[in-house]
C-alpha cells in the first residue's frame, strides 16, 4: 500500500513558490472580466469549493491524449488500446490517490462525481426500508438525499458552531436497538470548511461493525483521503480535472453479486432475451462507453497534486484561510459563520470562509463583488440547506416564512450566506482584493448602477445595457441560490 500511495499521492515533494503566491498557474489565471466601470479586471476566481480552473498539466494531458481517442474495452484497432490502457491506468492512479493497492480488495468505479458516486452506493447496497443510515446536518445534499430513498436516517446535530463532536457521533451510532448499516459522512463542509475528526469518528464506527462512507468532495483537493473508510466518493471538477470525471472506491465483494447500478453494454459476459449474466467489476459497475477523457484528466490532476506535495499544499492553504478568515473578522459588519467565526479550539478549516454582510442580501453582496470588483464567489445556502440554516440561527417560524414564498415561485427571501473559497491558483493578493471589496461595502460604498432582484431566482442584476449581465443569467436553472 506504501508504494502505491508513494507513486501517485502528493508526498511532499519540493516546491517553494515564493511568499503569497499562487502554487499553481491554473488555466485562465490571468484572463481580464469586464466591470460596470468599463474597466476589465483581472478575475479573482474565489469559488473554488464548487469547481476549480483545470490544472494546466490536466490540460496539457488531455491535448496530449486527444489524437489517440478511441473507444475503450471495445476495439482491437491500436488506438482502442491505447485508450484502453490510458483509462485503467487512471483507475490505478485513483486507487493509489485513496491509499488503496491495485491488487488490493478494494476496486474504484469511474462515475461522472461524488452525487452519482453516493447514489450508485446507495443503490448497491440494497438497505431495507427500515435499516438506518447514520449521517450528519452538516452534510452536502448529495449525502442526505440519496439515502432517504432507501432507508431511515438518523442525524447527528451539530452545535451553534457548526461543529459536531466525535462522542455525538457515537450516540448517534449507539441510540438503536441495533448497529446502523452505514455511516455517511462528510471529509469537509462545503461550507464552513471544517474539517471533522474522521480518524476517531471511523474507529468508533468500526469498532461497532458500522462501515463508513467518506464523502471527499471538498477533502480530496486539499488533505489525504482517509485510508480507514469503507467507501470515498470524489469528483474531478473539484479536483483540478473539470472533464465530468469522479469515482467511488470501496470493497470489491460489494459488487461481485447483484444487478448493477446502470444496465448497458460493457456490463454483461451474456445476454439473452430473457437471460443476462453480469461481467465482473468493476466493468460491471460502468455500463455504457467511459468517460475516457475524464478519467486522463483525474489520473493527471492526481499526479499534478503528487508533483507539488500534500505538505506544500497544506501550507499554502493554511495561510490563506488564516488571512483570509482574519480579515473578514475585522471588517465591521461582516459575520463569519462556522467555527472559524466562534474561534473553536482545535477546530481546522479549510480555505473556505462562509459570510454575511449586515443590511445587505447575499445574493446582493455576491452580485456586487463580481460586477464592480471582478471576484467570483458564490451565495446562497451552498446545497447544504439544513447546515447553514443553523448557521445562521434561524428558528422554525422563519424557515416556515420563506418556504411559503418558495412554493409561490419566489426566491427572494431565501436565506444564504456569501462564500469565499481558495486553493492551488490562489495568492494572498486575490485574498487582499476581495477583503477591500467586501471592507467597501460594508462602509456603504454606492453602486455605480442600481440591481434589480430577480423573483425566480433570488438573484440580483445590475440594471444596465452592457451584454453579458442578465441574458445568460435568465437561463433556466441559472439560480446561483438554488441546490
Amino acid at each position: 500500500m506504501e508504494s502505491a500511495r508513494s507513486e501517485h499521492a502528493p508526498t511532499g515533494a519540493d516546491h517553494t513558490p515564493g511568499a503569497g503566491a499562487p502554487l499553481a498557474a491554473l488555466v485562465g489565471t490571468g484572463q481580464l472580466v469586464p466591470c460596470l466601470d468599463g474597466q476589465d479586471r483581472r478575475a479573482v476566481e474565489l469559488d473554488q469549493a464548487a469547481s476549480t480552473q483545470a490544472h494546466p498539466a490536466v490540460a496539457d494531458r488531455v491535448s496530449d491524449f486527444l489524437p489517440w481517442y478511441s473507444s475503450v474495452h471495445r476495439g482491437a484497432g491500436f488506438r482502442s488500446r491505447r485508450a484502453t490502457a490510458a483509462y485503467e491506468d487512471a483507475r490505478r492512479g485513483v486507487l493509489a490517490f485513496a491509499g488503496r493497492s491495485e491488487d488490493g480488495p478494494d476496486v474504484a468505479i469511474l462515475c461522472r462525481n461524488t452525487t452519482e458516486a453516493i447514489n450508485h452506493l446507495a443503490y448497491r447496497l440494497r438497505l431495507d426500508p427500515d435499516e438506518v443510515v447514520v449521517t450528519t446536518v452538516v452534510e452536502h445534499h448529495a449525502n442526505l438525499l440519496p439515502w432517504g430513498r432507501v432507508a431511515r436516517r438518523r442525524y447527528v446535530e451539530c452545535g451553534a458552531d457548526g461543529t459536531f463532536t466525535t462522542d455525538d457521533v457515537i450516540a448517534a451510532l449507539d441510540a438503536g436497538p441495533r448497529p446502523p448499516a452505514l455511516l455517511a459522512v462528510t471529509g469537509a463542509s462545503n461550507v464552513s470548511g471544517w474539517l471533522p475528526p474522521l480518524g476517531p469518528i471511523i474507529t468508533a464506527a468500526h469498532e461497532r461493525g458500522v462501515p463508513v462512507l467518506v464523502d471527499a468532495a471538498q477533502l480530496a483537493p486539499h488533505r489525504p483521503l482517509p485510508a480507514d473508510a469503507d467507501f470515498l466518493a470524489l469528483s474531478g471538477h473539484k479536483l483540478y480535472a473539470p472533464f465530468g470525471s469522479g469515482a467511488l472506491i470501496g470493497p470489491r465483494a460489494l459488487f461481485e453479486t447483484g444487478d448493477p447500478f446502470l444496465a448497458g453494454g460493457g456490463a454483461v459476459d451474456l445476454v439473452g432475451l430473457d437471460e443476462v449474466i453480469w461481467t465482473a467489476p468493476p466493468d460491471r459497475e460502468e455500463a455504457g462507453s467511459p468517460n475516457v477523457i475524464g478519467a486522463i484528466a483525474l489520473h493527471a490532476a492526481i499526479d499534478a497534486l503528487g508533483s507539488i506535495g500534500w505538505d506544500a499544499v497544506i501550507a499554502h492553504e493554511r495561510s490563506l484561510t488564516a488571512r483570509l478568515h482574519s480579515g473578514l473578522q475585522a471588517i465591521g459588519g461582516v459575520r463569519l459563520l462556522g467555527p472559524a467565526g466562534r474561534a473553536v479550539p482545535g477546530a481546522e478549516t479549510l480555505p473556505v470562509a462562509a459570510f454575511t454582510v449586515e443590511g445587505i442580501h447575499h445574493a446582493l453582496v455576491a452580485a456586487r463583488l463580481s460586477a464592480e470588483y471582478g471576484i467570483a464567489v458564490r451565495h446562497g445556502c451552498f446545497c447544504a440547506h439544513p447546515y447553514v440554516i443553523r448557521l445562521l440561527g434561524m428558528d422554525e417560524s422563519d424557515v416556515d416564512a420563506y418556504r411559503r414564498e418558495v412554493l409561490e415561485g419566489d426566491f427572494r427571501q431565501v436565506p444564504g450566506a456569501v462564500r469565499a473559497s481558495a486553493g492551488l491558483g490562489t495568492s494572498e493578493e486575490d485574498i487582499d482584493l476581495l477583503l477591500a471589496a467586501v471592507d467597501d461595502l460594508a462602509g456603504g460604498a454606492p453602486s455605480p448602477v442600481p440591481y434589480d432582484q430577480d423573483r425566480a431566482t433570488g438573484d440580483y442584476f445590475p440594471v444596465t445595457d452592457e451584454p453579458g449581465w442578465r441574458h445568460a443569467a435568465r437561463e433556466l436553472g441559472a439560480a446561483c441560490s438554488s441546490g
